[in-house]
């Protein structure tokens, strides 16, 4: 299969590359580099040692040769000529594009009017150059956008994967009436983002979808939950960016981070906040799954995909418990949330339909906390404290 990864140097493109590219997939990557400048910016960096783009793409080609693997960089989808992307589809004929080049942090959007406006123009308009560019040169390739869980917010009702189903899921209340069939089933199900970075989520999400529905497009639409981990690598060529500060690093890396350093775990508010997580080894082997098992022609779907949700409190319960075992005795801080956020909700998502595909967990969440601790204990010198504590609010 012919792959094009969109956002290829990133914390999950550069490792989905890899595993595909072991696989025997043929790959070519696009990226502009833009993550490295924005983490620098913050005055942060990966704690792990990752190789220069340069590299990586030699290394790449050393070992999976020009004929599975190649790349080109500086393409930002969204700024300037629409046609650039248009010509790397045309000539690449990709048989599915996975699109991971978006902003991907809700912090980071809620910084600034510039860095909201970059968002939203990055996201929104990026995803449009894509849409028409596969209109014209790739309608029958498969898109897999990596969406996120937080499009849906926290209703007070069980959450489908993407659409309003026949009955009624049920949740804190229940209309007798709506048990047997709900009249606005088929539709979308109804999105409320927290961030401008969720919010240009959304945009994303029915913009494809009107494509699909207008154009015969097919596409995977992946609201993912909370991703934290590292790759499987053979070594420093292969092993992917791991961010820790309050934009770009999720909340289970930037507490075994802090672990690592006896640094309190800053949990936001109460921490009874609850999400989907999964480690990125699942995320990868996931949407592998996804790129393996297309839709139909002119099909929109949406997978929910995460292993399972945990609150803040237990996750930095967890982080303590394995960091105790390695000789580190972190505590938990509760600080003041700088995010304008339910704290106390109810939250139960459904995410079938990736098991149903044949998704298995590949190891407890405790365990793989653990792992991953050890994983970056030997770079414990590199963590920036001033990058941590969070700076931005929401209001």
């Amino acid at each position: 299969m012919k792959v094009l990864i969109l956002g290829v140097d990133g914390y999950i493109g550069w490792s989905l590359a890899l595993h595909l590219l072991k696989r025997g997939h043929e790959v070519a990557g696009v990226d502009n580099l833009i993550r490295r400048m924005r983490v620098q910016d913050l005055g942060s960096s990966s704690l792990t040692p990752i190789q220069s783009w340069n590299r990586r793409n030699a290394y790449a080609l050393t070992k999976f040769g020009p004929q599975q693997w190649r790349s080109k960089y500086h393409i930002h989808l969204g700024h300037g000529p629409s046609d650039v992307i248009a010509d790397v589809i045309a000539d690449f004929s990709p048989d599915a594009i996975v699109h991971l080049a978006e902003q991907p942090s809700a912090a980071y959007s809620m910084r600034s009017a510039v860095d909201a406006k970059a968002t939203q123009r990055d996201n929104v308009i990026g995803t449009l150059d894509l849409l028409w560019a596969m209109k014209e040169f790739a309608p029958r390739a498969h898109l897999i956008k990596l969406g996120t869980m937080g499009e849906y917010g926290t209703p007070s009702c069980d959450i489908p994967e993407g659409k309003i189903p026949e009955r009624c899921l049920g949740g804190k209340w229940q209309d007798e009436d709506l048990k047997e069939h709900c009249p606005m089933s088929g539709l979308m199900f109804p999105r409320t983002a927290g961030s401008f970075y969720h919010i240009s989520k959304v945009h994303d999400t029915h913009n494809i979808e009107f494509a699909c529905r207008n154009w015969g497009l097919s596409s995977t639409d992946i609201m993912q939950g909370v991703v934290f981990g590292l790759n499987e690598y053979e070594n420093l060529d292969e092993i992917t960016r791991f961010d820790y500060d309050e934009c770009f690093g999720t909340v289970l890396n930037r507490f075994c981070a802090q672990a690592i350093i006896n640094h309190p775990l800053t949990v936001y508010g109460k921490g009874f906040q609850t999400r989907g997580y999964l480690p990125l080894k699942d995320s990868i082997q996931c949407l592998t799954i996804v790129l393996e098992n297309p839709p139909g022609d002119g099909e929109y779907r949406t997978l929910n995909q995460f292993e399972n949700i945990y609150s803040v409190w237990s996750l930095a319960g967890m982080v303590c418990l394995a960091a105790n075992e390695l000789g580190l005795y972190p505590v938990v801080e509760n600080i003041p949330n700088p995010r304008k956020e339910m704290e106390e909700h109810y939250y139960n998502p459904a995410h079938q339909k990736l098991f149903d595909m044949g998704y298995k967990p590949t190891t407890d969440i405790k365990g793989e906390i653990k792992k991953l601790i050890e994983q970056i204990l030997p770079y414990k010198d590199n963590v920036r404290r001033s990058v941590i504590v969070p700076k931005t609010t929401w209001v």
